[in-house]
C-alpha cells in the first residue's frame, strides 16, 4: 500500500492508491519518483485537482532543489515561513532538511522558539532572515533589505527568494487548513506563537 494511503486523518479525504483516478496516479508517480521520494505533505490535498497538483509539484521542485541560493539558506527561509504560520509538518520536515543541508542547529532552534538567531558575522544568513521576516510580516521588504539580497545573489536570487517564501506560505496554509497529519517519524515541536514571528530583526 502506498504511503498516501497509510497516513490517515485530516479535515478532508486524501486520494490513495485504491481511489486515485488515472490523472491523479500519473501525478502521484511523478512525485514519488522525484527527489521528494514520497507523498506526505500538501500535495496529498492538491491531488483532488491533478492539474493543480502537477503544477504545484513542478514549482515546488524548482524552488526547493533548483534555485541559485545555497540549500542551507533556502532551508533557513523555509523554516522562517513555517514558524510564521505555525506549520508543524512544514517545520518538522524542513528542520530535518536544514540540518542535512548544513544549517547551524542553533539558528533553527532560535527560530523555533521565536528568538532572533545569533548570526554573528554570518551576513548571508542574516540577510536571508531579515528579508524573509519582513516579507512574512508586512508583505514587502525595505529597500535596504531588498538591495542586500540583490547585491549578494543578483536579481534572480531576490526573485527566487520571494517566490520561495510565497510558495511555502501556500504550503503551510494548506497543511494547516486541511489538517494534514504529521507522520509518526516526525514530532510536533513548534510552540504556539499567535501566528507571528515573535522577534524583530535589529
Amino acid at each position: 500500500m502506498s504511503n498516501a494511503a497509510e497516513i490517515n486523518g485530516g479535515r478532508i479525504s486524501f486520494p490513495d492508491s485504491e481511489t486515485m483516478s488515472d490523472a491523479q496516479r500519473a501525478v502521484y508517480e511523478q512525485i514519488i519518483s522525484g527527489p521528494r521520494g514520497r507523498l506526505i505533505g500538501p500535495l496529498r490535498a492538491a491531488l483532488h485537482n491533478p492539474e493543480l497538483a502537477d503544477s504545484w509539484q513542478r514549482l515546488g521542485k524548482v524552488l526547493r532543489y533548483e534555485t541559485s541560493l545555497p540549500r542551507h539558506l533556502n532551508e533557513l527561509a523555509i523554516l522562517i515561513t513555517a514558524r510564521r504560520w505555525n506549520s508543524d509538518l512544514e517545520w518538522a520536515i524542513h528542520e530535518r532538511e536544514a540540518a542535512k543541508a548544513g544549517l547551524q542547529a542553533d539558528y533553527a532552534e532560535a527560530i523555533r522558539t521565536g528568538a532572533i538567531p545569533a548570526f554573528g558575522d554570518d551576513e548571508e544568513a542574516k540577510e536571508i532572515y531579515e528579508f524573509a521576516w519582513q516579507v512574512l510580516q508586512s508583505g514587502d521588504a525595505a529597500d535596504a533589505t531588498h538591495s542586500a539580497i540583490v547585491h549578494r545573489w543578483g536579481e534572480v536570487g531576490v526573485v527566487e527568494l520571494t517566490a520561495l517564501v510565497g510558495y511555502y506560505s501556500m504550503v503551510a496554509m494548506t497543511l494547516n487548513v486541511q489538517r494534514i497529519p504529521i507522520p509518526d517519524e516526525f514530532e510536533s515541536r513548534l510552540p504556539r506563537a499567535n501566528g507571528r514571528l515573535t522577534e524583530k530583526p535589529e
